[in-house]
């Protein structure tokens, strides 16, 4: 199975501004998760897909494989879609470029999903930390029981409402698709839902596209803050 990753970076961040091309312990983050990603031996290629001058030649200046693409695009969906037209693969790995924790393991779980062909979209979810239940910007997921994604939220769910103990799950930012998915993806308007939410895959959801989604134990950290920024450096200078 030919699979290639491709990592969305663009510059106009608004919560935390130039983040891609920001140090942590003295490397820019884009080209941690470019190097985390690169680890995985199950991989034809990565690509760094940008619309950014800046970060197009500070990768190149760095080793790190980069095309420019279309400033037009709304999501790192539509990055991947464009790049897929000139880059053949049998599975596209869309790994965010502020996700510098990036783990061999998750890779390769999501690589699994996929080995079944008649799977459109894969994703991951790990188990909810207790302190993110509630918190919007953790984005939850309710699948069914061959894994099949029932509804992605930034609301509590499932609702417990019995106070029962129920199980939360977190979802990753990390997908695979094929390519007929992608296609269809951008051929379709932004979606009711997707607007609401404010979250690209439900896109495919309300339109019947399956997603399926595979648990990893391995928790990332996204760098959306000038705090996770701060955070991370910290994990990575543990290291």
């Amino acid at each position: 199975m030919k699979t290639v990753a491709v990592i969305p970076a663009r510059l106009a961040s608004t919560r935390l501004a130039r983040k891609m091309l920001r140090e942590i312990a003295g490397k820019p983050l884009v080209g941690w998760v470019y190097e985390a990603v690169c680890a995985s031996q199950a991989l034809s290629d990565v690509i760094v897909a940008t619309d950014s001058e800046e970060i197009f030649k500070t990768c190149n200046a760095r080793g790190w494989k980069a095309q420019m693409t279309s400033s037009s695009h709304r999501s790192g969906t539509e990055r991947v879609q464009e790049i897929s037209t000139h880059v053949d693969a049998d599975v596209y790995l869309n790994v965010q470029g502020d996700e510098p924790l990036t783990h061999l393991v998750q890779i390769a779980t999501l690589l699994e999903v996929m080995k079944d062909s008649s799977v459109p979209v894969g994703t991951l979810k790990t188990p909810c930390p207790p302190e993110d239940i509630r918190n919007p910007s953790a984005v939850k997921v309710v699948t069914a029981a061959n894994g099949r994604a029932l509804y992605f939220s930034r609301a509590t769910i499932p609702f417990d409402r019995d106070a029962g103990g129920a199980k939360y799950f977190k979802h990753l930012g990390f997908y695979a698709y094929r390519k007929l998915a992608l296609d269809f993806f951008v051929s379709q308007p932004e979606s009711s839902l997707e607007k609401t939410e404010r979250l690209e895959q439900l896109r495919f959801l309300e339109n019947g596209i399956p997603i399926y989604v595979a648990e990893t134990p391995y928790d990332s950290v996204g760098v959306d803050t000038e705090e996770d920024l701060q955070r991370v450096e910290m994990i990575l200078r543990s290291r």
